[in-house]
């Protein structure tokens, strides 16, 4: 088979979080594989809702370095927290995206992130046209998702929708699910055979997980990710009780960003620093003992890579939601599960850690049930071999 592939993704490096940095490890892995690697993305502009300054005023951009290709396209970019906009910003891209693959040759696979749901439909429609392979990455169960965060509700529209979404698993020749809950709900309706579970794990950390945090009676806690309405951390920081001792650090761009750094503002005991590179940003994090993982609603699917990227570097984490994710956290006893009353739990969990009657996970523990468990390299040989067999 030709060692070739073309990954079709709505996020890729310099943008920062977590869909950019699972897509930037698998093209590292294919590269270090051998295959030559072709990218389609649009021209960067996440999470700041704008185009980055270096690429501002292109409808095109082509990079290249040794065996790997990226395009960029024009599109539309927007953080808005309102649903039309950030639809018409996803169909900008869409509309680059169709008309770029139609006249652009393909390898023979063709590998398509999903959610966004409609790039992803425009990814399976024009590489079914073309008549290649295809791999789908299925990270979230749209439009499933949206009707439970409440932004979409039963109707019409949400039946094109769920349409839509069964048209990308029927014209699919592998389909990758981040979750056994994603993998179960698409099971539905299709044969399980050509499944495969692809966890969000980081790539190794050994150059830096060495490194000791340094002594302090302070509890240092964290944020770290998307300020979205989803992870709702501005309505769980605020007015939240923070004894002495105790301070909260948060990182991170995204629609909550102006509303979290109003209330840092107001309160000594919360710091606001913005978004830092991925690799400054995990240094910073060793110096954490609890890592904060919140989600408002119970998203069926969704399994938040930080839990994998946190336990990598030994982070205890507070996982605040039900599910797969909440399973993990508990049955590998990465941390604490809050699954009701998220601002009142955890003040008293900070309580509870301070004054000595709950006890931190042990960092190494938690970096050797990583090791063992959450490998980035074991699960990238299975999936190149289920993709060899397409």
């Amino acid at each position: 088979m030709s060692k070739q592939i073309t990954i079709i993704t709505n996020y890729f490096p310099p943008e920062s979080g977590a869909a950019s940095n699972r897509i930037s490890a698998m093209v590292d892995a294919f590269l270090d594989n051998g295959y030559v690697v072709t990218v389609i993305c649009p021209l960067p502009s996440y999470p700041l809702g704008k185009v980055f300054i270096s690429y501002r005023g292109k409808l095109f951009d082509k990079e290249r370095k040794e065996s790997l290709t990226i395009y960029r396209l024009w599109h539309m970019p927007s953080n808005s927290s309102s649903k039309f906009i950030r639809l018409f910003s996803m169909l900008s891209f869409c509309f680059s995206l169709f008309w770029f693959v139609l006249f652009k040759k393909l390898s023979p696979v063709v590998f398509v992130q999903m959610s966004p749901l409609f790039i992803g439909f425009t990814g399976v429609f024009i590489s079914r046209l073309k008549r290649k392979k295809i791999v789908l990455n299925v990270s979230d169960l749209w439009p499933l998702a949206g009707l439970e965060m409440g932004v979409l509700k039963r109707g019409f529209y949400y039946n094109i929708l769920e349409s839509i979404e069964k048209y990308c698993y029927k014209k699919t020749d592998l389909i990758l699910g981040q979750s056994e809950e994603i993998l179960t709900h698409i099971e539905k309706d299709f044969s399980p055979k050509d499944f495969f579970l692809y966890r969000n794990f980081p790539q190794d950390k050994s150059n830096y997980t060495s490194n000791t945090k340094p002594p302090s009676n302070e509890l240092k806690i964290v944020y770290a990710g998307l300020l979205g309405v989803a992870q709702g951390i501005s309505n769980l920081i605020k007015g939240l009780n923070i004894p002495d001792g105790v301070s909260i650090s948060i990182y991170g761009d995204g629609p909550e960003a102006k509303n979290v750094a109003q209330i840092a503002l107001s309160n000594p005991k919360i710091n606001y620093y913005g978004v830092l590179e991925k690799g400054e940003l995990d240094k910073k994090l060793l110096s954490y003992d609890l890592a904060l993982i919140p989600l408002v609603n119970r998203i069926y699917g969704s399994v938040p890579s930080k839990i994998f990227e946190l336990s990598r570097l030994g982070i205890p984490i507070v996982y605040f939601s039900e599910g797969e994710g909440a399973l993990l956290v508990e049955q590998l006893e990465l941390g604490f599960v809050i699954k009701n009353n998220f601002k009142t739990e955890l003040e008293q969990l900070i309580q509870d850690i301070k004054h000595g009657n709950k006890k931190l996970p042990m960092s190494n523990q938690i970096k050797e049930t990583a090791k063992n468990h959450f490998d980035f390299n074991t699960q990238f040989e299975q999936l190149l071999k289920q993709i060899q067999a397409v």
